[in-house]
């Protein structure tokens, strides 16, 4: 098992992407400990995750906040001893023009996604530091960073997934000499939650079958495609790798048909 013995720390593990992470990494022998801002959203993913409670924790907070990031790897050298991987999963998606967008909408994309992911990444590489074991984070990036949809407008969106795609070659040089790995994925349309937290779900099932066409294969991505590639990236399958931005969108970075 790729994981046995080994901790990983989740934002955004409640549902979607980092939830399908963290089952299947408990399932590969590791332990979780799982981050979002519902409490009782996070309890029951804990329970389906691990109904004994010893593999899977979690902890609440809005990762906008530099604390948070320091508590949840607080919680993880208290409740397992170390943490090993940091997935950082968490942020939020909404397409609007840019001529529409606000300050506090701009802000908001900022903070839940760059300012969250910089500050969870850099509490858990002190920790990784001062373990000696070594480490990997994984960001969850975007396709919409590396190239516009006309259909989705998000340029606040992409910006700030845009620094963390920035943040990946940053740290990766930043943290090799202490072993720890740095990479991202860049998926594009995975069908998630996310999408029902702008879109009542009449439209959300009215709206996802119409990218199938965006991508080369044909289909949308799912949560698995993407935790296939997270999960690689922070095994030791990936012991050469770091400081890369990975695709994981059906060939749509490769050209058009």
């Amino acid at each position: 098992m790729r994981f046995k013995d080994k901790v990983a720390v989740i934002t955004g593990g409640a549902s979607g992407i980092g939830k399908e992470v963290a089952s299947r990494f408990i399932a590969e022998g590791g332990s979780v400990v799982i981050n979002g801002r519902d409490t009782a959203k996070l309890n029951a993913a804990v329970r389906q995750l691990d109904p004994t409670g010893k593999r899977a924790v979690s902890y609440a907070g809005d990762v906008a906040l530099p604390k948070t990031g320091e508590a949840i790897v607080q919680r993880s050298l208290d409740q397992f001893g170390h943490v090993d991987v940091l997935f950082n999963n968490a942020g939020v998606f909404a397409p609007k023009p840019f001529l529409e967008v606000t300050e506090a909408e701009f802000d908001r994309f900022l903070d839940g996604t760059l300012k969250g992911t910089f500050f969870t990444s850099q509490a858990a590489a002190k920790a990784m530091k001062s373990a000696g074991r070594g480490g990997s984070i994984v960001q969850t990036g975007s396709m919409w960073a590396l190239q516009a949809i006309g259909a989705t407008p998000s340029s606040a969106y992409s910006a700030a997934k845009a620094g963390v795609h920035a943040l990946v070659k940053n740290l990766a040089i930043e943290l090799a000499p202490d072993r720890i790995r740095v990479n991202a994925i860049a998926p594009a349309v995975i069908e998630t939650p996310i999408y029902y937290t702008f879109l009542p779900p009449e439209q959300v099932k009215a709206a996802l079958p119409t990218f199938n066409a965006l991508h080369p294969l044909g289909r949308n991505g799912q949560a698995a495609d993407a935790a296939e590639a997270l999960l690689f990236l922070a095994s030791d399958q990936a012991s050469f790798i770091t400081g890369v931005v990975l695709p994981v969108d059906g060939g749509v970075m490769a050209g058009r048909q």
